[in-house]
């Protein structure tokens, strides 16, 4: 995925805040001995290291609040894992110790990268989502602490069992992150303090884009020669609704996330419609266009507008007005939100009364610190319920746009169409929970008014 040109690259901006973080990480803070560990490192386990994965690995050890090392690293794919290894290695050389032993490939490698960190550690998990569900019961059952890449769930069979596993996670004083890194974001939070205080006053209306260039990993052509069906889906997980949620599930969730944050509240249903276009060989799951419309219950909207088509309009922000004014939720991508607030409806420079200085500290260092200090200090720190919930409700926009139906948050939820009930059960050589369809000759792809009751 290619940051915005405005917002910089994950890259430089690590290459930067690394050195940074490194050099202040101890300046001035008193650390209380809370770790088990004798000399208080905090052992990190990294399971799932495409680039998403190396990037959380590296904040990580860039955190602030003490000494972490990576002990551990697992992927179902070797090449991936020790790419991964060489980039961590790169930017932290003197906080990674995981020797060829301890570099695990294969869908039982994240037991045996979790079986080298005790009570108390981190897990990173960074694998495609289907399997999050599944990774997160053992780390519980193993005492770890977790760190968790969005989305949570796909559907609402795994969306249930995840808020039944953070309940747990919770009862174990175990301390969990989940990587919607916006709702660390400084700007953003200065900005829903003071939409909550009635500054824009009542929310009328929520606007979110995300229009890019198309997705590499959802370009989805006929398997080629080498390699199985089961790991080629896995390779191209954005392009398959099992494994990912499909990109609309997986980089929409951003932009839903933070406007409902603004408005403090769920929308109750979703309805929306969406579009394959300009195709020639791709055979993914997803649409190229998505035009979602969210209500809340009290008669507010959201509007989302996602569309991955070359030489279009590039937007990637979102926005939220009021009775009394407006205001820049994010307009840069990520980082830097660039927040600010209007006086009225028109969202020109003139009409600006607040706007976040800069520049702007990194959520996705921000998020890091935070866990953190949480498990340092020993302070309760649960993400799961709001990264669950925010997870359906992506799931409800995305299913209302492939059945052409409405879709309330209860119906989401209580859903019995799981993707892929077997995913605790995969092996290499095993079939994929999706298979081509014989007379198709193609992946089943959403056929809104057809097929009403599922995705596919």
């Amino acid at each position: 995925m290619t940051e915005p040109k405005n917002g910089g690259t994950r890259r430089d901006f690590l290459k930067t805040s690394g050195q940074v973080a490194a050099a202040s990480a101890l300046a001035g803070v008193a650390i209380p001995s809370v770790h088990a560990g004798e000399d208080n490192t905090i052992r990190v386990a990294l399971i799932g290291c495409g680039g998403r994965g190396a990037g959380a690995a590296i904040n990580a050890l860039t955190a602030k609040g003490g000494p972490l090392k990576l002990v551990a690293m697992a992927d179902v794919f070797k090449d991936r894992l020790e790419a991964s290894h060489a980039a961590i290695s790169d930017e932290c050389s003197d906080k990674i110790d995981v020797p060829e032993d301890r570099r695990f490939v294969g869908f039982d490698a994240f037991k045996k990268a979790m079986d080298c960190l005790k009570p108390g550690d981190i897990a990173i998990m960074a694998t495609p989502p289907a399997f999050r569900w599944v990774q997160f019961a053992y780390a519980i059952e193993r005492g770890l602490n977790v760190f968790m890449e969005k989305p949570l769930t796909v559907d609402g069979p795994s969306t249930r069992r995840m808020l039944a596993l953070g309940e747990k996670a919770a009862e174990k004083n175990l301390k969990v992150g989940v990587g919607l890194m916006c709702r660390h974001c400084d700007a953003r939070t200065e900005l829903h303090k003071r939409i909550q205080d009635g500054e824009i006053g009542d929310i009328v209306l929520l606007r979110a884009y995300r229009q890019t260039q198309p997705v590499g990993t959802a370009l989805v052509e006929p398997k080629p020669e080498g390699i199985s069906e089961l790991m080629y889906q896995i390779q191209r997980f954005h392009g398959f609704l099992w494994a990912s949620g499909g990109c609309y599930s997986d980089f929409l969730i951003h932009n839903i996330d933070e406007c409902c944050w603004m408005k403090d509240a769920w929308p109750v249903m979703a309805s929306g419609t969406g579009a394959r276009t300009y195709r020639d060989n791709f055979i993914d799951q997803n649409f190229d266009t998505y035009s979602v419309e969210y209500s809340f219950d009290d008669g507010a909207k959201m509007m989302l507008e996602g569309r991955v088509i070359t030489g279009c309009k590039h937007e990637f922000a979102s926005y939220v007005h009021g009775t009394k004014g407006s205001a820049v939720i994010s307009q840069s991508g990520h980082t830097p939100a660039r927040s600010r607030i209007f006086k009225g409806q028109k969202m020109t420079k003139d009409q600006v009364v607040w706007a976040y200085k800069q520049p702007e500290a990194n959520p996705y260092q921000l998020e890091w610190d935070h866990l953190i200090a949480a498990i340092r200090e020993d302070k309760p720190y649960n993400e799961v319920k709001r990264g669950a919930e925010a997870s359906l409700v992506t799931s409800m926009g995305r299913m209302a746009a492939h059945t052409g139906k409405v879709v309330t948050f209860d119906e989401m939820l209580n859903c019995p169409h799981e993707f892929a009930p077997t995913v605790d059960q995969l092996v290499i050589d095993g079939p994929a929970p999706l298979q081509v369809d014989a007379k198709l000759g193609h992946y089943p792809w959403p056929q809104p008014g057809i097929v009403v009751d599922r995705e596919f």
